[in-house]
């Protein structure tokens, strides 16, 4: 058990979903880089692989959610989330982005305005909150976010000792905030027909617990500011879609990054070396059978059209089946 909580500590969960899209309950590790598949399969779009994950059912396949929305938050391997929803736990997490889910969607809705929002922490944000000046120390967070109700009261207090750091963490949180309020004043997005997708990552609580540590007030006071922030806007997601989305959160305490060692061997030649010197054919994409079964029930069916055809000219009567023939006839008659 030990070793499964050390391998599989991540987790996978989902807070609200429709009734078209069907999580199973139960315990059923699922693949990191398999993560983007169960959101491409969610809104009814196929992938390359099969995915055997038994925690995602079939579902009705004639009512697809107009929106899928995945927050990863890192830093955390598990978030205190209610009771309600469904968690799985991660097996080597390493890193995944949702383009071919994006892709898929402009793809196929490109004649409509399909919402695709992909966030993700950059460098230079990071960096230019931890450049503010100290100044900014004499004042309440509060001033900085007044659309944040939850920044009054003893639980925001140990938040205030060190802005640079807080002020990222709350940025993330105005982030949601903001999402969820444009959406609701522009509500004809949220109720065409093309599939929304929103892909957010947040790693304000990963930062705090590295200048605070992990055991610290701060960092479970920013843990729970945190889950109740993606509980509100999970259910403002899911009432502005009618009830039809589906809200996921992704726990990562640190992703898993294979590690790759390249060389080079002094000896190496600098003659170019043939692309396949074995002869080998060229792989086949998996649109080859499509392809195959086309082309070969076509050259069947033209085969037996020109047999037929043939068969038919070869024992036809001139004096009986040709109308030229008869019209000869009796044109030599008349004469």
């Amino acid at each position: 058990v030990c070793l499964f909580l050390g391998v599989c500590g991540d987790e996978f969960s989902v807070l609200r979903s429709p009734q078209s899209v069907v999580f199973r309950d139960g315990s059923w590790p699922i693949p990191g880089e398999r993560i983007p598949d169960v959101a491409a399969l969610s809104m009814g779009f196929s992938v390359e692989d099969d995915l055997s994950w038994p925690g995602l059912a079939v579902g009705d396949l004639f009512h697809r959610p107009r929106a899928t929305v995945l927050v990863t938050v890192k830093g955390v391997d598990k978030l205190a989330l209610p009771v309600k929803g469904i968690s799985y736990p991660i097996e080597n997490a390493v890193p995944f982005s949702l383009d071919s889910v994006a892709n898929a969607i402009h793809t196929l809705f490109s004649e409509e305005t399909p919402v695709v929002l992909q966030l993700a922490p950059s460098e230079e944000v990071s960096i230019a909150l931890l450049l503010i000046p100290d100044v900014l120390n004499s004042k309440p967070l509060s001033t900085y976010f007044p659309n944040f109700g939850f920044i009054k009261g003893n639980i925001c207090l140990s938040l205030c000792l060190f802005p640079q750091v807080d002020l990222l963490f709350l940025s993330e949180l105005q982030v949601l905030h903001d999402i969820a309020s444009l959406l609701s004043r522009h509500k004809h997005l949220a109720k065409d027909h093309s599939p929304d997708l929103y892909s957010l990552e947040l790693a304000g609580l990963e930062e705090v617990g590295k200048r605070y540590g992990e055991d610290s007030q701060q960092f479970k006071d920013a843990s729970q500011i945190l889950v109740d922030s993606l509980q509100k806007f999970a259910d403002e997601m899911f009432n502005l879609y009618s009830g039809n989305a589906v809200v996921e959160v992704v726990a990562v305490k640190a992703f898993n990054s294979p590690l790759m060692r390249k060389t080079r061997s002094i000896l190496q030649s600098s003659e170019s070396k043939k692309e396949n010197p074995y002869n080998l054919a060229y792989p086949y994409n998996y649109n080859y059978s499509v392809i195959f079964n086309i082309i070969l029930w076509m050259m069947i069916g033209l085969a037996l059209a020109v047999i037929v055809i043939s068969y038919n000219l070869w024992n036809m009567d001139p004096g009986y089946d040709s109308i030229i023939y008869r019209m000869t006839n009796q044109k030599i008659r008349m004469d």
